[in-house]
């Protein structure tokens, strides 16, 4: 019998008949937990299934031969990874890698198993569904990428978290695909305008009216 959380997380999974789940689930799937920091497909590498998110975290990014990095998304309980839905669509490799943020425990469905649950109308629905508003959050990513200033970008990112935010100058980096020197100095340039105080992997706001007003576009 399916695992009360994983309905709960995934619905439309409740439509789809008893018996049919009940044979995917059994023959199709594997039930994973891993920790934190672990790698769970790379660039370039075939893809191993289709993951259901249980608990947990998992970041899809994609890195260049600098080492820099860009974080595409990340997949928490209830979501679902495009990536993987892509490359089991056109049977393409990886196009970027997936690492857990957390303790993770996912179930992965094979290659089998995912496309017999596609000719479930309501999985089907809600893989398109998903599929299109993630498409519209990467569409957004480019623009910012390829649009908007540095400083804007890192000013949002700080916004959301509370009045204190726990995280190192490379993981923001990493999140707006840029490096940690360029992040570094910007942080500093925010702390002598009186809008930061930075601490070891803290960065408390001390004026987040102003770090609003720069992400929404309105020059200090």
């Amino acid at each position: 019998m399916p695992d009360e959380r994983l309905l709960n997380l995934y619905p439309s999974l409740r439509q789809v008949s008893p018996g049919a789940l009940d044979d995917v689930l059994q023959r199709h799937a594997r039930h994973l937990h891993a920790p934190a920091d672990t790698r769970l497909f790379d660039e370039g590498a075939p893809c191993q299934g289709f993951p259901l998110v249980i608990e947990g975290e998992i970041r899809v990014a994609r890195g260049s031969p600098s080492g820099r990095l860009l974080e595409l998304y990340r997949v928490t309980p209830g979501e679902l990874c495009v990536l993987s839905t892509s490359c089991l669509f056109g049977e393409r490799p990886l196009q970027a890698h997936g690492q857990t943020t957390a303790p993770t425990e996912l179930l992965l469905l094979g290659r089998a198993g995912f496309e017999q649950l596609l000719h479930e109308n309501a999985f089907r629905a809600y893989v398109f569904g998903i599929f299109a508003d993630r498409l519209a959050d990467l569409m957004s990513l480019a623009e910012a990428v390829a649009f908007q200033r540095l400083d804007r970008r890192l000013a949002h990112a700080l916004l959301g978290h509370g009045a204190v935010v726990a995280a190192t100058h490379q993981s923001l980096a990493d999140e707006l695909g840029t490096v940690r020197e360029i992040v570094t100095r910007l942080l500093k340039r925010f702390e002598q305008a009186g809008w930061v105080r930075l601490g070891r992997e803290r960065i408390e706001l001390a004026d987040a009216a102003a770090l609003r007003a720069l992400a929404a576009g309105e020059d200090a």
